[in-house]
């Protein structure tokens, strides 16, 4: 057997941004921090974090007043952050500023008189926070069928933006559709769909060429991990989606296939490892990286954490 690692793969700037704030508040304030959903969607990464006295909530009804409340990397509406406000929660903000563009380009078209189409998927966290900036003027769409369905005040007061974890062809596709359909209507100044999702998804489209089998490392829930392997599916190449090795059935294989193995952005590269080392004492198979393109991106910590030691000095 031959295993490719894909590069890049796994954690993003987004994602190392999110995980070192919650350790860092772990650490700083103490247990429990509650998080508004989980931290990263990957089942590792929760599971960890739960043993050291994270708490994930999906409503703030049942977080203590005073309580220290950290605001998951997928981003917030503003109706949580309201919530959060009155029940006099601290809170500390480590949304993924590519999310935070979003936002942004949300409540800008809404102030202008747009209504704006929304290209993302129904309840995903990501996307009930974006349109929860302007909900009485977005319009979700999930495929070129919704497209055609569309019917809008104003054609020609109509703006598109997109999840940031999309399928960059599926994306594509809708895009092409809504502008044949509304050629005034307005997009993002640059693309919304993050560079993470967008080289990972480069990687997998180049070595599912030489690859008998892409397996992708990720939980089912996290959708960047979803679109890596709809992609190579896509190409005609067997995909599967692993939370980690004991995921991996071995009727999978022969023994002497070509293997390209990735991960979502949200998985560790320590789940990763694991992974290519059952299959490498299973079949004895050699492993080479290959690199597609480089990512030099970080982003900062929020603000009451950049400073602090392992004092209390942000809480």
């Amino acid at each position: 057997m031959r295993i490719i690692l894909a590069g890049p793969r796994g954690f993003c700037a987004g994602v190392n941004m999110a995980i070192e704030s919650l350790s860092r508040a772990i650490r700083c304030c103490g247990p429990p921090v509650y998080v508004y959903h989980e931290i990263v969607h990957n089942k590792w990464v929760v599971e960890r974090f739960r043993q050291v006295g994270a708490v994930f909530v999906n409503d703030l009804e049942g977080v203590p007043t005073g309580s220290l409340l950290l605001y998951s990397a997928h981003g917030v509406s503003p109706e949580i952050r309201e919530q959060a406000r009155r029940r006099g929660l601290r809170t500390i903000d480590a949304t993924c500023p590519l999310v935070t563009k979003v936002h942004k380009e949300a409540v800008q078209f809404a102030e202008r008189g747009y209504s704006i189409v929304l290209i993302g998927h129904a309840g995903h966290d990501e996307v009930v926070g974006v349109m929860g900036e302007a909900p009485e003027s977005i319009l979700l769409v999930q495929s070129r069928d919704d497209v055609d369905k569309l019917e809008v005040p104003d054609p020609q007061k109509l703006a598109y933006l997109t999840q940031t974890t999309l399928s960059t062809d599926d994306a594509a596709r809708i895009i092409e559709r809504l502008q044949e359909r509304f050629p005034e209507i307005a997009g993002p100044r640059k693309q919304d769909i993050c560079y993470a999702t967008s080289n990972r998804q480069q990687a997998v489209r180049v070595l599912a060429r030489e690859a008998d089998m892409v397996l992708v490392v990720g939980s089912q829930n996290s959708s960047n991990s979803r679109r890596l392997a709809e992609l190579a599916a896509a190409r005609g190449v067997r995909s599967h989606l692993v939370d980690g090795p004991a995921d991996i059935d071995p009727t999978w294989f022969s023994g002497h296939e070509t293997v390209a193995i990735t991960a979502g952005a949200s998985a560790p590269e320590s789940v990763v490892e694991e992974c290519v080392e059952l299959l490498r004492d299973r079949y004895r198979a050699t492993v080479e990286s290959r690199t597609i393109c480089e990512e030099n991106v970080s982003f900062p910590l929020p603000t009451p954490l950049r400073t602090v030691a392992d004092d209390a000095e942000a809480c």
